[in-house]
């Protein structure tokens, strides 16, 4: 349950100091996932790396092409496919979400020596690969 809710309180914390940008999650959330895992992702897989439903980023992808933060292009070997750009009017908005992000990262990181943070990271990622692991037996299984 601590390792559930420790996701959440962060959020907690990151969506608070953007407030006053005007961002909800979803919208920083789909903004410095774009960002961080480069330019032009395919909307399904920006939806993957996010960690929702296709057709739930739809409304949010919606409303940042509304406020000119995205824009969505025909993939050029699939038409059917819209590959997701930032525009120049989100690089301001980004490098905000960037320092927000990093700053609450450092302050709820105060006291962890670097090899601390290692171990973590590499426990996190030996527990991610183990549920993985387990999600594709029960997927081969049905």
């Amino acid at each position: 349950m601590r390792l559930a809710r420790l996701p959440r309180s962060w959020r907690a914390v990151v969506d608070h100091r953007l407030a006053p940008l005007g961002l909800t999650q979803t919208r920083w959330i789909t903004l410095y996932n774009l960002w961080k895992s480069g330019d032009g992702q395919a909307q399904c897989d920006l939806a993957r790396s996010i960690g929702v439903e296709a057709p739930s980023l739809v409304r949010t992808l919606d409303q940042l092409a509304r406020q000119g933060l995205i824009e969505r292009r025909p993939c050029g070997h699939d038409r059917r496919t819209k590959r997701i750009h930032l525009t120049r009017k989100a690089a301001p908005l980004i490098e905000q979400i960037d320092f927000v992000v990093n700053q609450a990262r450092a302050e709820m990181l105060e006291g962890l020596s670097e090899e601390e943070v290692d171990h973590f990271s590499s426990t996190l990622e030996k527990i991610e690969h183990n549920s993985q692991r387990l999600l594709n037996a029960q997927q081969s299984e049905s």
